[in-house]
């Protein structure tokens, strides 16, 4: 039953973009309503598989596990554990909020809603999947509907932008695949299940040849991250990409890459995790740094918003090579917490940006004095961005701090002045958008709907309790992140 419950979850989706395809194509309020319930119901079983799941239970639950390619031992293969959960929910609320922002999508809004529903079903595809192949296939199904999404719906360069993206996670898949089927006949076991896998832990495999395999596995993944110097992509897709769009890249998209790291290339090769860890770290701290003072320098709104998701994610790298329970904890509950302020971040860029049709912080100034409650509900989202106690943003990099600093000293010093530039654009961002005189040509803006709201609060309520509970997502995933720093220590 339970295993059923979960396929209904993910593909309800998929039905819902069937029953959108059968309607006309004039009927956009009808369209918007069937999309928007066909992702409203997979949250409403979400909160079903929540009450269900064992939590001091260790392994996977709600399992399906059928042949597939049998010649292969391909499964499709299925189930759950608290990583997968924590992913599952983020997914399903940005997922659903995004889709409301989607209401101002006027043009072609049939196919848009269409492509929109195949790319949520494929998202929750991947963080259920524990058949490497199954996990590819639906890594790959993604890649398509953002593309059209932002080819088709984006900015003036959104062919460009969507291409840009296509090749760079193509390239990304292409090398997992490889290093995917060196694993499988290398090991000697013939299989593609990742639990299966695990207990191997590359046993088999010589430590250079480990190596070799998580390197491929890791840098499709860390493209996908996006990992400095693979993030370029990252800028030019969301400021091309509409709104609600980059709340989902943002938001959930990003999170693919560390949610991969995290479940098939630590634990399927501890050995090469463990002695490329200091690279990783390194590379972590150079995205911090570097995706905060890019970020530093932008003049655009949205570009800032990207680089700083760049910076961002360099915490999950680092709480990943940190390996320690409560580094892995930090890193599971920033790609969470990430999740939900760079929704809210996004969403406030497409809010100044309806009303006044520019992202340039050179035309924004004064707008808390003209929009106060957006301006408001900006100040908490840079807040949230940059760390401030009491919001789901410190206590993510607080975890990843402590966990990783008896293992990497020197490096979290460094990550520590990243805070230091995290705090330093946050205030850059609020000073140039809400700070100064109010602007004659912004007099008369329109209010923050309804609509918006019922988009930004849900994310403003989840940032805030996460930061004042945290145990209600430790709850989640400390299981897993045990397990898995257990696993990485015993490697070494």
């Amino acid at each position: 039953m339970g295993g059923l419950l979960l396929n209904v979850l993910i593909y309800v989706p998929l039905l819902g973009a069937v029953i959108v395809g059968l309607l006309p194509g004039g009927s956009a309020r009808a369209i918007r309503g069937v999309a928007t319930s066909a992702l409203a119901v997979p949250l409403a079983l979400l909160v079903a598989v929540f009450a269900g799941f064992h939590y001091g239970q260790a392994g996977l639950q709600f399992v399906t596990k059928v042949p597939w390619i049998p010649a292969w031992r391909i499964q499709y293969y299925v189930g759950v554990d608290g990583l997968s959960l924590a992913m599952l929910a983020l997914s399903a609320v940005v997922g659903l909020l995004a889709s409301v922002a989607s209401y101002g999508i006027t043009e072609r809004v049939k196919e848009y809603y269409i492509w929109y529903l195949i790319m949520q079903t494929a998202i929750f595809g991947v963080f259920c999947a524990q058949d490497l192949i199954l996990f590819l296939f639906f890594f790959d199904i993604v890649l398509v509907p953002m593309y059209f999404l932002i080819a088709i719906w984006g900015g003036p360069r959104r062919q460009f932008a969507a291409m840009k993206f296509l090749i760079y996670t193509f390239v990304g898949s292409t090398l997992m695949l490889v290093a995917v089927l060196a694993l499988f006949f290398l090991t000697g076991e013939r299989t593609f299940s990742i639990p299966g896998l695990a207990a191997l832990a590359g046993g088999r495999i010589s430590q250079p040849v480990q190596v070799l395999i998580f390197l491929g596995i890791f840098l499709g993944l860390a493209i996908k991250l996006p990992l400095v110097p693979f993030h370029t992509w990252l800028p030019d897709a969301h400021v091309e990409a509409p709104t609600p769009i980059s709340v989902i890249l943002a938001g959930v998209l990003l999170k693919i890459g560390g949610y991969g790291i995290l479940r098939i290339a630590e634990p399927l090769l501890p050995r090469a995790g463990h002695l490329l860890a200091p690279l990783l770290a390194v590379l972590a701290v150079i995205n911090i740094i570097y995706g905060a003072l890019a970020a530093m320098s932008q003049h655009d709104f949205k570009k800032l918003v990207a680089y700083s998701s760049v910076s961002h994610m360099g915490y999950v790298l680092l709480g990943i090579a940190a390996a320690t329970p409560l580094a892995v904890d930090g890193a599971i509950f920033q790609m969470v917490s990430h999740g939900l302020i760079s929704a809210m971040l996004f969403l406030m860029v497409g809010v100044f940006y309806d009303r006044t049709h520019t992202r340039e912080f050179s035309r924004l100034g004064g707008m808390y004095r003209s929009l106060p409650l957006a301006g408001t509900i900006l100040a908490f989202a840079t807040l949230a961005n940059l760390g401030l106690p009491t919001l789901s943003g410190f206590v993510a990099e607080f975890f990843v701090l402590a966990g990783s600093f008896s293992v990497f000293r020197v490096l979290v010093f460094w990550a520590a002045v990243g805070v230091v530039l995290t705090a330093g654009f946050n205030l850059v961002l609020m000073q140039r958008v809400l700070k100064g005189p109010a602007r004659s040509e912004w007099s008369n803006l329109p209010a923050v709907s309804a609509r918006e709201l019922v988009t930004l609060v849900p994310l403003m309520v989840g940032c805030l309790l996460l930061g004042v509970m945290p145990a209600t997502l430790m709850h989640v995933i400390n299981g897993p992140a045990m397990q898995l720093a257990h696993v990485l220590r015993a490697a070494g």
